[in-house]
């Protein structure tokens, strides 16, 4: 019961993040998910693929609802989303099946690492200047493809990635989250079906689980996430997002600090 109220409030805060500042809240999800994978005494040689593989199958739901509610506020720009989705696809594939070439260590020191890049990203407010516009369909489909590959081997839904590009081309800044939330779900959804198969070859613990996707987190999570990412996408439109940022910043330097603890 304690794993599962932790799965509730995890997704709820995930959920909240996705519509408010167009991240997939993997960020938070996958430390959180090993903590308490580690806690229940899942295989340790699996904990971070089973983390990351739950992850990305929660923000395909998360992305889904925080979507619809970005799309009824026109802040969705298809035409990107239609030219960067099969890189996308690709990426996300070869990131799920790559992170099988990983150890649980090496899994947990590249997400410390992106742990701070984002954080810090996010505390000083470092985004590119808006220096050009956006690339063609090509440029569209590498680009989408290097953030769903990297995306899919951190378990996040690509925010703290393509929001920075978008903004780098002269996109809005709304428009940049919205359109980030509706990337989120190609990534996720190919990710996931990548853990999946990845992970089914392997037997044993822990029960009710598909491939590198645990069904009783993932169930959790999702419930809780699709509540509140259509309320994070109506408060994205009220709250000073920049502040938030900064808070959710210091967030993440904790999250990473403690993982890295894990680590010695």
């Amino acid at each position: 019961m304690t794993a599962w109220a932790l799965y509730l409030a995890t997704g709820a805060f995930a959920g909240l993040l996705a519509g408010l500042l167009g991240v997939g809240g993997g960020l938070v999800i996958v430390p959180v998910l090993a903590f308490i994978f580690t806690a229940q005494h899942f295989p340790a040689g699996q904990v971070m693929h089973l983390a990351l593989g739950t992850s990305l199958a929660s923000i395909v739901f998360t992305s889904l609802s925080s979507v619809r509610a970005h799309h009824a506020r026109r802040a969705v720009d298809w035409r990107v989303v239609r030219a960067a989705a099969p890189g996308i696809v690709i990426g996300g594939l070869a990131g799920a099946f790559a992170a099988t070439a990983f150890s649980t260590g090496k899994l947990k020191l590249l997400l410390v690492c992106f742990e701070f890049y984002a954080a810090t990203q996010m505390l000083f407010g470092i985004r590119p200047t808006a220096a050009r516009g956006l690339p063609g369909r090509g440029g569209l489909f590498a680009v989408g493809g290097v953030i769903g590959g990297v995306s899919s081997l951190l378990g996040i839904g690509g925010g703290s990635l393509s929001v920075p590009f978008l903004s780098w081309c002269n996109v809005n800044m709304r428009t940049a989250i919205g359109t980030s939330a509706a990337i989120g779900f190609p990534i996720a959804l190919a990710a996931t079906l990548g853990y999946i198969v990845s992970g089914w070859p392997l037997a044993g613990p822990p029960p009710y689980r598909l491939g590198f996707v645990y069904l009783p987190a993932l169930g959790g999570l999702v419930l809780a996430s699709i509540s509140t990412a259509p309320v994070g996408a109506r408060l994205a439109h009220r709250l000073p997002v920049g502040r938030l940022k900064k808070i959710f910043a210091l967030l993440l330097y904790g999250l990473g600090v403690k993982l890295a603890i894990s680590l010695l």
